[in-house]
């Protein structure tokens, strides 16, 4: 079955939409969609490896549209869902030490928070809760994306032929890694 799974992926990823498909992923979850775009990126890059580089910059643009996006949602939406429940629960004084904290440190946050699996919606709305510099933000995110991205496209461009081998003679123990990078990446941000 997942062999199947695996073959129908590699073709759709082979297709004249995949593109499209893998910007829509990569903006949503740069704001709210839980599953990262390296699902697609990876099967369409080890389909197509000559497309590497234009999907990479797909990704990139759209991942950083996406956490213009969380940003929005960070900056507006806090301020209107949260504010009542730090004041009920007294928080404020804690929020403002957040977003003090936020201004010296959230570059290096975003700029290491960028390219891990920790999940770059969380960076992108907590940006826009502690009114991180919006331009500041959006610079560190295209040099973050972009060097993920391009790192991913770039390293299956060079090796891809062995890597879609490897994971072809090896499908479940990759899907396993895969699946526990993503659960790890929960849980550093959960104990950060």
């Amino acid at each position: 079955m997942l062999r199947r799974l695996y073959d129908r992926v590699i073709a759709l990823s082979a297709g004249r939409h995949a593109p499209w498909w893998l910007a829509v992923i990569s903006f949503a979850e740069a704001s709210f969609f839980p599953i990262p775009p390296d699902v697609l990126l990876i099967p369409m890059v080890l389909a197509r490896r000559e497309r590497a580089w234009f999907l990479a910059l797909v990704c990139t643009i759209a991942s950083v549209a996406g956490g213009a996006l969380g940003y929005f949602i960070g900056y507006a939406l806090f301020e209107v869902l949260a504010t009542p429940l730090l004041q009920a629960y007294h928080y404020e004084a804690a929020f403002a030490r957040f977003k003090d904290s936020y201004a010296e440190y959230g570059l290096w946050v975003i700029l290491l928070k960028g390219v891990t699996p920790i999940p770059y919606k969380i960076v992108t709305i907590a940006s826009g809760a502690a009114s991180f510099n919006f331009w500041v933000f959006m610079a560190a995110s295209i040099v973050t994306r972009g060097a993920r991205f391009f790192l991913v496209a770039g390293l299956l461009y060079y090796f891809g032929p062995p890597m879609r081998a490897f994971i072809e003679k090896r499908l479940g123990l990759v899907l396993l890694g895969v699946l526990g990078g993503i659960i790890f990446g929960f849980v550093v941000l959960r104990f950060l």
